[in-house]
């Protein structure tokens, strides 16, 4: 049966990032093997830390694992458990290990030899643009990534098929060399070598000793509705490919939302503008109002409406990221004055002008009966 992932690193559930960081500093120096000694049991322990570290640290992982347990991450991980193709935290191994094994830390972990140092690959980053509709409903995009791939035709070991790797002379293939001054000795990435161990004497002519070849794919980008502009999507191991059999890096999709001609975001609201008429501001009216998705909603316009009036319409707005909440439809209205009239049209709004000035000069008499004066 699995150890508890807390009890592992030896901090409480409710500890902190920064906590859970320092633990596994303090216990990966103690029983990397390289200090503990390389044995079956050092490895074994070594990597049940960094599993610990690996759902501890994330913290959709740890949600996962305080909610159901080591049950809640088969899926994560797959039938075969935690493996060091899942690992994701690289930079901080390397920043908690480095210093101390001298950059060694992965010919342990992978099994390579000194010099053959696997290396994580790099992130990438791709900007998507999407409409604001996209953000109501949410949506799913295929994008084109570029990325950096294990060479098929030498397999990564960027040598031409048939010639190999040749043994670096200069370090004797263990990719470092070693000056003794008394007491102390020095340890140096060999500089014939590059701290590989090997030299390629015929390079692969397909990617030209790189290892690795530029490879365009497709990729399925799932958009959660409510998502804000400027928002990364991290799509895990769609980044570069790593070298000597180290993990893909990962790919951060960078949502832009283009602005949209009828409606203004504000966060889980929108806001449009709705032109009505003299007629029906002063009558009162029902109206329809179109909504984001293309449907319409029918909204009272009550008697004697001013313009710039605003109404709303609850839950006809936006859903809230990663909830089931909508936001509201604020609706302004904008009374419209007629530029072109017909002449009968113009004598009836003189009437009408007639008819509101008498009722307004009423008030102004009665006010300046009590006051005096009247402020026009």
């Amino acid at each position: 049966m699995k150890k508890d992932y807390y009890e592992v690193l030896g901090v409480v559930r409710n500890a902190s990032l920064d906590e859970i960081k320092s633990a596994y500093r303090k216990l990966a120096k103690k029983y990397h093997p390289d200090i503990a000694g390389k044995s079956k049991e050092a490895e074994e322990k070594f990597k049940e830390l960094s599993e610990a570290y690996e759902v501890l640290s994330d913290q959709k992982k740890r949600s996962q694992y305080d909610r159901f347990g080591h049950e809640g991450l088969k899926n994560v991980f797959g039938q075969g458990g935690f493996g060091w193709s899942d690992f994701t935290h690289f930079t901080d191994l390397e920043d908690i290990l480095g210093n101390v094994f001298g950059g060694g830390i992965f010919e342990t972990i992978f099994g390579k030899r000194s010099g053959q140092r696997a290396s994580r690959g790099a992130d990438l980053r791709y900007d998507l643009e999407i409409e604001l509709i996209d953000v109501a409903t949410g949506t799913e995009r295929q994008i084109m990534v570029s990325r950096k791939e294990t060479c098929q035709s030498c397999s990564g070991d960027g040598s031409e098929k048939g010639s190999g790797r040749k043994t670096c002379r200069a370090c004797d293939g263990k990719g470092e060399t070693i000056q003794s001054a008394g007491f102390f000795s020095l340890r140096r990435s060999c500089g014939q070598c590059g701290g590989v161990g090997t030299i390629i004497s015929n390079p692969c002519r397909i990617c030209r000793g790189s290892g690795a070849i530029e490879k365009k794919r497709q990729i399925i980008v799932k958009i959660p509705a409510g998502i804000e502009d400027g928002m990364r999507i991290r799509l895990v191991g769609e980044g570069d490919g790593g070298e000597n059999g180290g993990p893909h890096g990962d790919l951060y999709v960078v949502i832009r939302v283009r602005e949209h001609k009828l409606f203004l975001r504000d966060g889980d609201n929108l806001i449009c503008n709705q032109p009505i008429s003299f007629i029906q501001a002063a009558l009162g009216s029902e109206i329809e109002v179109a909504m984001i998705d293309g449907k319409k909603v029918h909204l009272k316009i009550p008697q004697g409406t001013q313009t710039h009036t605003v109404f709303r319409l609850r839950g006809n707005g936006l859903y809230r990221l990663h909830s089931s909440h909508k936001g509201d439809m604020l609706v302004k209205v904008i009374v419209v004055t007629p530029t072109k009239i017909t002449q009968e049209e113009k004598e009836l709004l003189l009437k009408f002008e007639k008819l509101h000035g008498k009722e307004e000069k009423g008030i102004y008499d009665k006010l300046k009966e009590s006051f005096g004066f009247v402020c026009v």
